[in-house]
């Protein structure tokens, strides 16, 4: 589990393509400072387990189901990429709850720079519409956001200066895909009333 707090801008390394799924290597000081053999490291929010460990550099395998339900596939020697080790039971949750699973992509539509933040607005697929509501929280590239506004086909999120120099966000520019993790809690609440056939909630009295 993650809490979306992005700890280090780290760099692919080397990318070896294999017949279903790829091998990356990714350097990142701060996350391998104690980085071992199957540990769980976030990478653009999507949770890689740690094949082996080289100086400030680690390696992963991702999946072809990973490759093509994320951005991982379009990632390429020199690309930066948001990095976070996964949490420890004795910290605190900053962000929100992040599993690195990867619920969709969307694409960043428009950037707003102001004096002190930017908004910045994300399509959102069809299907993760339902769960993304106005001050809820949701994971783009693995950076825990809380969002702005829900509008059509799309959402909004306010990136403070921290983010925008500290994450991929900061980069990012029209166009560019970004991936998102939706609330599991929501999903969660989602299939429990469905099981129990509640529908949309009652009033009370």
């Amino acid at each position: 589990m993650f809490t979306g707090i992005v700890e280090e801008l780290g760099e692919i390394a080397a990318i070896e393509p294999l017949r279903d799924a790829a091998r990356m290597s990714i350097r990142g000081k701060v996350v391998t400072a104690d980085a071992g053999h199957g540990d769980s490291i976030a990478v653009n929010g999507v949770c890689l387990t740690v094949v082996e460990v080289d100086g400030e550099v680690f390696t992963a395998d991702v999946m072809k189901e990973t490759l093509d339900r994320s951005c991982l596939g379009a990632l390429r020697p020199g690309s930066r990429v948001n990095l976070e080790r996964a949490v420890r039971a004795d910290q605190r949750l900053g962000g929100h709850i992040v599993q690195g699973h990867v619920d969709g992509t969307g694409v960043l539509l428009t950037r707003e720079p102001d004096e002190h933040w930017e908004v910045v607005r994300i399509s959102l697929p069809a299907e993760l519409n339902r769960y993304v509501v106005e001050k809820g929280s949701i994971a783009v590239d693995g950076i825990s956001l809380t969002v702005v506004s829900v509008e059509g086909e799309g959402f909004a999120v306010s990136l403070i200066p921290t983010t925008l120099q500290l994450t991929t966000l900061g980069a990012k520019q029209p166009g560019d895909p970004v991936n998102l993790e939706v609330d599991i809690i929501a999903k969660h609440v989602e299939k429990l009333v469905g099981a129990y056939g509640l529908g949309a909630p009652r009033e009370l009295g």
